[in-house]
């Protein structure tokens, strides 16, 4: 009897860490059911001659909460072999709710993730209020790729305490029952641990803290307590020191004893910083002390700088001058006029030295045309490339924007932008990979593609890590840490995410700035080239970067061993 469908000829790189072997995949309905040089015919076949075939890759960091409900391909992730998601990252997420505190949950997510709220109010159709009416919810819509979430601390608070629980004040033990109540109900529904931001960065609407920044530790390892219950799920953390002061260990402290009385893992965000130089390995070498005992501790950290994108398309850096700000909601032909036109560039270089900006020319780096580049060495600066034109800044950036027809970037990478603090990072065996933010910050920042950047530039170009290893990096590492069951390896009986992709063909092209979003707002999609096919659930999903049709995701829950 023919197999449903067979991918034939490829090199198999099956998640578990192993290297490329030359082999067929048979899969039937949405399952892998033979893996090997011979597995008889297919009534379809996909042919993956010179290709590599691995499992679907997992990204445990994204805020695509509301972006499936309108794109259900899960666009930019789908270009780059990302087959599941979790949401709910960051505290962030919309659901436990009431119904009258749905606009708020909307306005904190624009807040913290540039997420429009508009786009959010308009494309949910808020048909729940517990986390497991989300759930169900996340199961009627169809997508492309599966699904599944944390619940979110400042869900969770803002529930239980309303305008209390942005204040600096403690929860009280009525506060953490309600808190606590809503968490068991969220994990015996199936959600994949619980989240929240302890950062003075992330902010709410009126420039309030998120709800949660301020929880002691009772509040947090009574959450984390929910976890030990359920015996399953990961406590997931944007930590207070991040963007703010050096000093890192009463709050590892923290997570490491929810890690240990729970245990259950904990993931958390690391970053080399500028304000607080060696700390990130600092807190590796915590973190190695911790693990050596027994605590589940995952630093979580990125393949390449988190940067915000400049440019004409989108804002620029000089948008606090009248001038530069009038452009805006301008279409880009008119902009591109303004800068060409001798009196308009002298209106808005006049306009820049009576407000001048508040960025460091030094730091950011124009795009050249071509792929997308996220290395930059000093002398490529905005800063360096005026000096040698022998212009201001702001005249070097007109410039090269009209160079490019008004659609050349910037970059401004402002994390994790030391070259070697990412790949020593990278090395070391306790970090996972995440913090790609798909779905966030949507009009400033890209970096859904990391999966791409990872294999093409660190794995093929700079040969960071043999192919087998870093597969595992992207697969079976954090179905395993997030407890996806049945998916992250390529074996009979797991769900069939597959990919196959021409590794050395691997390119990824310069971010786009479209307007695809409900209510007309703008984003920044990347594109990638390289994969042939991707597969979810056994059904074709993506074709050579074209969506084939098939809207085969499923949501992820977890299973809850209470008891």
């Amino acid at each position: 009897m023919a197999h449903d469908l067979v991918i034939r000829g490829g090199l198999v790189v099956d998640g578990t860490g192993a290297g490329p072997v030359r082999a067929d995949v048979a899969i039937d309905g949405d399952r892998v059911s033979e893996v090997g040089p011979d597995v008889g015919r297919g009534r379809r076949e996909l042919d993956a001659e010179g290709h590599y075939v691995t499992p679907g890759f997992i990204d445990v960091h994204t805020h695509l909460d509301a972006q499936l409900a309108w794109d259900p391909i899960a666009t930019s992730s789908c270009w780059h072999g990302v087959t599941s998601v979790v949401l709910g990252n960051c505290g962030m997420g919309f659901a436990p709710v009431k119904p009258e505190d749905r606009r708020y949950l909307a306005e904190v997510m624009e807040s913290v993730e540039d997420i429009p709220a508009d786009a959010i109010m308009a494309g949910l159709d808020w048909s729940w209020e517990s986390y497991g009416g989300y759930l169900d919810a996340l199961d009627r819509m169809a997508k492309g790729v599966n699904a599944g979430g944390m619940v979110g601390h400042c869900a969770l608070r803002w529930y239980a305490m309303g305008e209390r629980s942005q204040s600096e004040d403690p929860a009280s033990d009525e506060d953490i029952e309600t808190m606590v109540g809503l968490a068991e109900e969220a994990m015996a529904s199936g959600a994949l641990g619980i989240s929240t931001s302890r950062t003075l960065l992330h902010h709410a609407p009126g420039r309030k803290f998120v709800p949660g920044t301020f929880a002691d530790a009772r509040e947090l390892l009574a959450l984390g307590d929910v976890l030990g219950r359920h015996r399953t799920g990961v406590f997931e953390s944007v930590p207070s020191y991040v963007g703010g002061a050096d000093d890192f260990t009463d709050e590892l402290e923290v997570l490491a004893e929810i890690a240990s009385t729970s245990g259950q893992p904990v993931t958390f965000t690391l970053m080399q910083e500028h304000p607080a130089p060696g700390r990130h390995r600092a807190i590796l070498d915590a973190v190695a002390r911790a693990r050596a005992a027994g605590v589940p501790l995952y630093p979580q950290t990125t393949a390449r700088s988190i940067g915000i994108w400049f440019g004409l398309v989108n804002y620029t850096p000089f948008d606090r001058a009248p001038a530069w700000r009038e452009l805006w909601g301008r279409p880009l032909a008119e902009r591109v006029a303004v800068l060409s036109d001798p009196d308009g560039r002298a209106r808005l270089i006049a306009g820049v030295a009576e407000r001048p900006p508040a960025y460091d020319f030094d730091v950011i780096y124009p795009m050249p045309a071509g792929d997308a580049r996220y290395e930059f060495d000093p002398s490529e600066s905005l800063a360096a490339v005026a000096g040698r034109r022998g212009v201001s800044p702001v005249e070097a950036f007109i410039d090269l924007t009209l160079e490019q027809d008004g659609r050349t970037l910037f970059l401004w990478p402002f994390l994790n932008d030391e070259v070697a603090a990412v790949e020593e990072m990278l090395r070391n065996p306790l970090t996972v990979l995440g913090l790609a933010d798909a779905g966030a910050h949507v009009g400033q920042i890209m970096d859904a593609s990391q999966p791409t950047w990872f294999l093409a530039h660190w794995v093929r170009d700079r040969r960071l890590s043999d192919l087998g290893p870093a597969v595992r990096r992207l697969t079976s590492v954090p179905a395993e840490l997030f407890g996806i069951e049945g998916r992250g390896t390529l074996a009979p009986g797991a769900f069939a995410d597959v990919n196959v992709f021409d590794l050395e063909a691997m390119r990824l092209p310069q971010p786009e700035y479209v307007h695809d979003f409900p209510a007309g707002a703008g984003r920044f999609i990347q594109r990638a080239q390289g994969y042939r096919f991707t597969l979810v659930n056994g059904e074709v999903f993506m074709e050579n970067g074209e969506h084939a049709g098939a809207l085969a995701g499923r949501t992820l829950r977890s299973t809850s061993r209470a008891g």
